[in-house]
């Protein structure tokens, strides 16, 4: 399913989960209260996966809708409903001590990240695969 929302969303969330875990290993010994610090990386990065797959959705929505004032209408207001939801995970992990809300605050940050490692790790499954560059393969 995801594979065809975007060919590039796979990459983005590989990035996203891999980014999660060098934040957990690396951070984990840096801090007292070790669970709440695990769970607030995982909260992050579960948020940043969510708001990948979002913006996939909503952009491949917008692109079937055509007409230009309707597309930035949308995108706008989805972007406002996105980032209402991360303030909402911010708080009901603050107010519930689910986590701690700064390994939350890196662990969205993984969107961020994974966006920078997309072309790493589309390179990392060209590679791994053994399949050609799709660009490449339709040059005369």
């Amino acid at each position: 399913m995801l594979r065809r929302i975007n060919r590039a969303l796979p990459e983005l969330m590989i990035g996203i989960i891999l980014w999660g875990i060098v934040e957990q290993l690396v951070g984990v010994w840096f801090v007292s209260d070790r669970l709440r610090y695990s769970t607030g990386v995982w909260i992050g990065i579960l948020t940043a996966c969510g708001m990948a797959v979002h913006m996939a959705v909503i952009l491949g929505d917008a692109m079937d809708i055509g007409a230009e004032n309707a597309v930035r209408n949308k995108v706008a207001f989805h972007s406002v409903l996105r980032y209402l939801v991360v303030v909402a995970v911010f708080f009901i992990t603050a107010k519930f001590r689910l986590g701690n809300v700064i390994a939350v605050f890196i662990g969205v940050m993984g969107l961020k990240i994974g966006a920078y490692l997309q072309p790493l790790t589309h390179k990392w499954i060209i590679n791994l695969t053994g399949r050609g560059d799709e660009s490449s393969d339709n040059k005369i």
